[in-house]
């Protein structure tokens, strides 16, 4: 049989099972597999003749065989999954269930409908296994004592992940990475000695706040476009050049901000205890930042993970909203900084009828050692050299 007949026999034997002669295309596609036996799609076919005629054993012997050749073939994938799950193994279904689900996520052209009903199909298994392991799994543990309240936030969060609840977020700075440091979304607020004394300091920087607040204007959008810049990317276009996210600084990209830092003498005071970083024309930042009301920050990420944002909260009206970063979300409480990796995906929103006001900062992360805190300016200085230079 050469190719142009198994063709042709092939299409006569799909044919002959779309039009219920489950025999007859059983007796075709047995013929296509003997002379072409790397044909996946006969051996599917096969399969699927086998099955219409109740002969489950030659029907999973011929599925064996297409996915030892396409091991990626959705709908094989879910031929043998719904065989297993009607024969009782269900456990064992759920991982080809789950497997068509992962591949059928990247595929952006519509799928045929019998694959859909499958999907459909997996992703009902895989809910309900998912809600079953998930209650055994907290049962037990409760049994040998766990209580979420008195485990740590680490553990907690590493069940939520192993239970589906919470996904996985790295830091994916869009500048500087600087390998090996801790994969945190939030730092606490015991673990700075500088905080409680800035914190004292939260009335005085308040009221330098509300002064400068009697003249909106100068507030600017916190992100501008930049003819220089392509701006390709969709996501948070609607916040550039928005006056919605306000920004008034008192150190601008490494500089002070001569007017705004005369006008905060209190604030600049507080600012000198806290370990900014200094990098030439880049850090720090210090600055009012003022998020309207109904407003939504996009998730995004910062520029470098060697540092660390905080938000000093001084004016946070009721049912405000809230800072996510990464899997964790926390509410802004005046007078309680919040410490997060802003390389980490984060977003912000403030869902209230008035306008929420923090005192924004950037630190340097604690795990640096000062010589690499050195070696960080001198890179990023060189690489500031290198773009200033043309």
């Amino acid at each position: 049989m050469n190719q142009a007949q198994a063709s042709q026999q092939l299409q006569q034997a799909i044919t002959a099972l779309q039009q219920g002669r489950a025999q007859e295309a059983r007796s075709l596609f047995n013929t296509v597999v003997q002379q072409v036996p790397q044909a996946a799609q006969a051996w599917l076919g096969l399969a699927f003749s086998c099955s219409n005629l109740g002969d489950t054993e030659a029907a999973m012997a011929a599925i064996e065989r297409c996915l030892k050749l396409e091991p990626r073939n959705i709908r094989a994938l879910l031929f043998k999954a719904e065989h297993l799950d009607g024969a009782g193994q269900s456990r064992k279904a759920l991982s080809f269930f789950e497997a068509a689900l992962g591949l059928a996520a990247n595929i952006q052209e519509p799928l045929p409908a019998d694959i859909q009903k499958g999907l459909q199909r997996a992703q009902q298994l895989s809910d309900k296994f998912s809600a079953e392991y998930g209650d055994f799994l907290l049962s037990k543990l409760k049994e040998k004592g766990y209580q979420a309240d008195q485990a740590s936030d680490r553990f907690n969060l590493s069940l939520d992940i192993c239970l589906g609840r919470k996904q996985i977020y790295h830091q994916q700075p869009n500048r500087f990475y600087f390998p090996g440091l801790p994969q945190r979304q939030f730092y606490e607020r015991s673990e700075f000695e500088w905080i409680e004394q800035l914190e004292a300091q939260t009335d005085s920087i308040r009221t330098e706040l509300q002064a400068l607040l009697e003249t909106p204007e100068r507030f600017a959008p916190y992100l501008q476009s930049d003819a220089d810049i392509p701006e390709i990317n969709e996501s948070g276009k609607d916040i550039i050049n928005n006056p919605d996210w306000g920004a008034l600084y008192l150190w601008e990209y490494g500089q002070q901000v001569a007017e705004n830092a005369r006008a905060c003498p209190q604030t600049m005071a507080a600012m000198e205890q806290v370990p900014l970083p200094h990098v030439t024309s880049q850090t720090p930042i210090v600055l009012f930042s003022r998020l309207a009301a109904n407003t939504h920050i996009p998730p995004h990420h910062g520029m470098l993970n060697t540092r660390l944002i905080c938000h000093l909260p001084l004016i946070v009206p009721e049912n405000c909203g809230a800072l996510r970063c990464g899997s964790e979300q926390r509410e802004w409480v005046e007078g309680q900084t919040l410490i997060f990796d802003d390389s980490i995906e984060h977003e912000a929103w403030n869902n209230s009828d008035q306008d929420r006001v923090v005192l924004l900062f950037d630190i340097w992360r604690p795990e640096l050692t000062q010589d690499e805190r050195a070696l960080v300016c001198m890179m990023l200085e060189s690489v500031k050299e290198y773009q200033g230079s043309e």
